[in-house]
């Protein structure tokens, strides 16, 4: 096996399991977290938007946890710091799973919860920019995106755990879930975490790092040379990023709300489906990327994505299996092709020396912006129209609009020394 398969395979089991610890939480804080954490709040609404509050505050240390593990990764090794992003991950994880909840320790409850998910925050905020650019520099000329496909590749394959290990759990029923199901894939996660160290350990440097200048501070140094194309980085991942958190998690609570009336099984069942869906389209779209040029591929999604915005929400609350199952699969699909590609996009936007920081700086400053607040965006203004979903579809939309214009006008950087 070759250097660069390695860090490709490295990268994907990693971001696999950081992606499946973080969706895991996604989804219980989507179906499960308003009742067991909040059961004082005064309406329904107001117990899920505080879920979605605590859901958030992982978004919100994700940039933080950029410039740490960013200026690690940059100074010290790109290895170094996944190592610790995956063992911080696995123990917030871990440590979520035999939390108490409200009834058992009362308020103490949900600040507990509120300090793991921030901790959780600072470990993905590391992990993806280290992942991305081990595949990615690692990868041979004409295969950048392709090789940096396989980092975003974890993303579904964890979300494909995350929503499977809630399907199989709520097969034990309504009460189970609540009681004690709820609890067994974030325990889960420590077995996960000691492969995905294993692994992780037998992978060499990136090539491209050891050649790279690593004096100077690189948050400096992003900010002084760097931060149009931070700013730039954060504008193309809108949909990227906050529009699949539209689509996964406050997707799932609209669709189990009264107003559409869907079953959470069923949904749940259908999202898994859309993962694998993703999981499988990934690498294509990722080689489709090296063929016609990833940013082009991006907005060819981009524009799909939009125009699907309606369907997706028109067809829920019509319960009707297979209508649903579709438009969850197509729109995964579309939005996948504004993913895929995101890794070797993000990476030629920044120079090898500051590479590290920059591309977490722009990817987890997104996901603060746009992940973090998207589903607590839209669950508000949903709130506020009655329960119509016209205010998500507008939302997605305007994302999409937001991402075709900076794609089109970032920069690039050619590394001097070929990976």
């Amino acid at each position: 096996m070759t250097r660069a398969s390695r860090a490709a395979g490295a990268a994907f089991v990693g971001t696999m399991i950081e992606w499946y610890d973080f969706y895991v939480y996604a989804t219980a804080a989507a179906i499960l977290f308003d009742d067991l954490f909040f059961p004082n709040a005064s309406s329904p609404t107001v117990a899920l938007m505080a879920s979605f509050a605590t859901y958030a505050v992982g978004f919100f240390a994700r940039p933080l946890g950029g410039i740490v593990f960013g200026h690690f990764g940059d100074r010290v090794g790109r290895k170094s710091a996944l190592v610790v992003t995956l063992l911080m991950m696995g123990a917030a994880t871990f440590a979520v799973g035999l939390l108490p909840t409200y009834d058992s320790i009362g308020a103490l409850a949900p600040v507990l919860l509120v300090v793991l998910r921030f901790v959780q925050g600072l470990a993905v905020g590391g992990e993806w920019g280290g992942a991305a650019l081990m595949a990615v520099e690692h990868a041979p000329a004409g295969k950048k995106t392709f090789y940096g496909g396989f980092a975003q590749l974890g993303n579904p394959a964890g979300a494909l755990l995350a929503t499977g290990a809630f399907s199989l759990m709520s097969l034990f029923g309504e009460e189970a879930l609540h009681a004690w199901g709820w609890r067994l894939p974030f325990v889960v996660s420590a077995v996960l975490v000691l492969v995905g160290l294993f692994i992780r350990l037998r992978v060499e440097e990136s090539p491209v790092f050891e050649q790279a200048d690593k004096t100077g501070v690189p948050i400096k140094e992003v900010f002084r040379v760097s931060w149009r194309s931070v700013l730039l980085g954060i504008g193309t991942l809108p949909v990227a990023i906050g529009g699949y958190y539209i689509l996964t998690t406050f997707l799932l609570s609209y669709a189990t709300s009264p107003s559409a009336g869907e079953s959470e099984q069923l949904v749940l069942n259908g999202l898994s489906l859309a993962s694998f869906v993703e999981l499988v389209a990934t690498l294509g779209i990722a080689w489709m990327g090296d063929r016609f040029g990833g940013r082009k591929v991006a907005i060819w999604f981009l524009v799909i994505t939009a125009a699907l915005a309606v369907p997706q929400f028109a067809v829920l609350g019509t319960h009707n299996v297979f209508l649903i199952f579709l438009m969850l699969a197509v729109m995964r699909l579309a939005t996948s092709g504004t993913y895929g590609p995101m890794a070797a996009i993000l990476a030629e936007m920044f120079p090898p020396h500051v590479r590290y920081t920059g591309i977490s700086l722009a990817y987890q400053g997104a996901g603060a912006i746009f992940g973090g607040l998207s589903p607590l965006a839209a669950t508000a203004l949903v709130g506020a129209a009655g329960g119509a979903a016209w205010p998500a579809v507008a939302l997605l939309v305007g994302m999409c609009a937001l991402s075709v214009v900076c794609l089109a006008v970032a920069p690039r950087h050619r590394d001097r020394v070929p990976a």
